[in-house]
């Protein structure tokens, strides 16, 4: 694989490149790409997951060591699940590990190349020199950009109840250097870490991560808007999110297939609506992520007959002109991640992964 194609890999369906001149004399050096992003334990598994280890998958097939930090400490910074460290640290192998995994397989990737580091372990081992690049990366940050950091909590900053929250963009910032990581990768929601990260480096005598960011899949509820400074409608973004408090916001991984078509027969789709329409969001992003991604439409003879859309444009032009019903492209799209979450199913079919979900569920209730 030539250099321009392991780039072309690497960055394909991405938002953002932080950034793409940076990657390329990256990948031109010759030094072996370590690749980092991490998870808070503090949910089931869903369809975002999936498409991020299309990412990995990327990733991997460029040659890049792919490093996943289930972060048991910053879940306890975040009150997550019983707000216990013991709690998240026990669940981040016996659950959280095991469903990553089962993601990776529904997307093609593979769960025996991906390095999965405890947060617990990882600060054991490395010690003050880790606690030290912490306090490093505070010091080469101001107060206001990190408060305005910690809205990768997925909090406002109104939320910010105590001072340790505070601490946890400066973890995860120093998570990025411990784990000798020169790619950081997440949802553009965790930008403003990034940004902490790279400014950061010099003064840790680290070089500078490139940041890599994939789109958010939208929550299968209406999207919520709010105005900005200057009187615009924006999408909010943490509303638009699929939530572990609104399961109806998204698809489990391993969700049974009459769930599945629930979900979505319900979820928000306005006839010949484009914009922030999830179905037609998941469809481009998930379906037709791949360049020869296919999806195959059954309808009546009366209702135009079935029909086979072989590029999103195709689609996407038939719905915005309601050629293609919001019924017929739900019935579509639910069939495929029927098949597209088999793998899961059947790897949660193990008694002792099933005690592990259903123990998160209850906990996820109670946050």
């Amino acid at each position: 694989m030539t250099n321009e194609e392991k780039f072309n890999l690497i960055t394909r369906n991405l938002e953002e490149v932080l950034t793409e001149e940076e990657l390329k004399s990256l990948i031109n050096s010759g030094i072996p790409l370590r690749h980092y992003i991490g998870f808070e334990i503090s949910g089931k598994g869903h369809m975002g997951w999936v498409y991020t280890m299309q990412k990995i998958k990327d990733l991997q097939d460029a040659g890049v060591e792919i490093q996943i930090l289930l972060a048991d400490w910053h879940t306890w910074l975040n009150k997550k699940l019983d707000g216990t460290l013991e709690t998240a640290k026990r669940l981040a192998r016996e659950y959280f590990e095991k469903a990553l995994k089962a993601a990776a397989l529904c997307a093609g990737a593979n769960p025996d190349k991906i390095n999965f580091v405890l947060g617990s372990d990882l600060y054991e081992k490395l010690g003050n020199d880790y606690w030290a690049n912490v306090v490093r990366v505070a010091k080469a940050t101001t107060l206001a950009r990190m408060i305005r950091s910690t809205t990768i909590m997925g909090r406002k900053e109104s939320e910010i109840s105590d001072t340790a929250m505070l601490i946890y963009p400066a973890m995860q910032s120093a998570d990025i250097f411990a784990l000798g990581a020169n790619i950081a990768h997440a949802g553009t929601d965790q930008r403003n870490v990034h940004v902490v990260a790279r400014e950061s480096a010099q003064d840790l005598g680290e070089r500078k991560p490139v940041a890599i960011h994939h789109h958010l899949l939208l929550g299968l509820l209406q999207p919520v808007f709010t105005t900005d400074e200057s009187g615009k409608k924006v999408l909010d973004i943490e509303a638009a999110k699929m939530s572990k408090s609104k399961p109806d916001s998204a698809v489990f991984i391993h969700d049974y297939p009459d769930e599945i078509k629930r979900k979505v027969n319900n979820a928000f789709c306005p006839e010949g609506e484009i914009a922030f329409n999830p179905i037609l969001d998941w469809t481009k992003n998930l379906v037709f992520y791949e360049e020869n991604g296919t999806l195959q439409v059954s309808r009546k003879p009366e209702h135009g007959g079935n029909v086979t859309y072989n590029s999103f444009n195709e689609l996407q032009k038939d719905y915005a002109s309601k050629k293609l019903h919001p019924m017929d492209l739900k019935t579509a799209v639910a069939e495929w991640l029927i098949k597209k979450l088999e793998p899961a199913r059947r790897y949660f079919e193990d008694p002792k992964r099933r005690k592990a979900l259903e123990e998160i569920e209850k906990l996820t209730k109670l946050t």
